[in-house]
């Protein structure tokens, strides 16, 4: 820990009301969380976690799952540009909203998602989900996708490596992550709601996530801002820091992140095309 700069201390909002610390990575311009839960699966067990349900009752979910619907369309566009076709394996699947979009696309579809429960949903939509990658039943992929996924992984060079073996030689890996230099994180400094302790493991900005990627063997071929991510991430940061929802104030910052990253490029959540070298 000695080597470890101290960047800042955030609460979870989420489950315990705990706190974390986040230092500066040692090798890359990455913060890391700080101390690491040893049952880290006690910190995902809220029906408020919305990557793992369909649900549409408040303003909020109603809100997500309507830009999700939209973003789905826009992410396989984007992929499509690279390959139209192949094995797709979606790491993290959640529910299998966007391999449900993928498969409508003519790809062939593979999904990991660790919840019992998300896998369950994803059941119900005719999509069947591995635990694990050891469960995979195809060993090379054309395209593999992390939608904001690596922020979770206890070790992301070990998780690289793995991809590096499941990726075909002109495979394209697909990574989506928070950006903590973006205008909104350092607006909400500790309540930022995309640090999202201690569920993130890692946080990343642009140099942090490309010199990893490098180092790991990965080429990057282009960058996408998720533009709605601002948006969002504003108005979880708004109850954090207020105790409720401000869609107002939410709504003028997220719009503020986002025409100061069109200079800056420092967009609230970044998505990263990588190839092998």
């Amino acid at each position: 820990m000695a080597d470890q700069k101290h960047f800042i201390s955030c609460k979870d909002y989420l489950v315990s009301g705990e706190e974390f610390d986040l230092f500066w990575h040692p090798e890359f311009e990455i913060l890391e969380t700080k101390p690491v839960p040893p049952a880290l699966d006690f910190y995902y067990s809220s029906d408020q976690y919305i990557s793992h349900t369909d649900s549409k009752e408040t303003i909020t979910e109603k809100i997500y799952q309507k830009v999700k619907e939209y973003m789905l369309g826009k992410k396989i566009s984007w992929i499509r540009h690279y390959k139209t076709s192949g094995k797709l394996l979606d790491v993290g699947a959640g529910t299998g909203d966007f391999l449900n979009c993928a498969r409508k696309n003519h790809f062939e579809i593979h999904g990991v998602e660790p919840s019992d429960s998300a896998r369950g949903m994803a059941m119900r939509k005719n999509i069947s989900l591995a635990k694990k990658y050891e469960e995979l039943n195809i060993k090379k992929f054309d395209v593999i996708c992390l939608w904001h996924v690596l922020e979770h992984v206890k070790d992301p060079k070990a998780e690289l490596d793995k991809l590096a073996g499941l990726l075909e030689k002109d495979g394209l890996l697909v990574v989506a992550v928070p950006n903590f230099k973006s205008f909104d994180a350092e607006h909400y400094k500790e309540h930022w709601a995309a640090y999202d302790v201690p569920r993130h493991l890692f946080h990343f900005s642009q140099n942090g996530i490309q010199s990893l990627f490098s180092k790991q063997g990965f080429k990057l071929i282009t960058k996408k801002p998720l533009v709605f991510d601002s948006f969002y991430v504003s108005l979880l940061s708004e109850k954090n820091s207020t105790g409720s929802s401000n869609y107002f104030k939410a709504i003028i910052n997220g719009l503020k992140s986002n025409l100061k990253a069109k200079s800056s490029t420092e967009y609230s959540s970044i998505t990263y095309f990588f190839q092998k070298r």
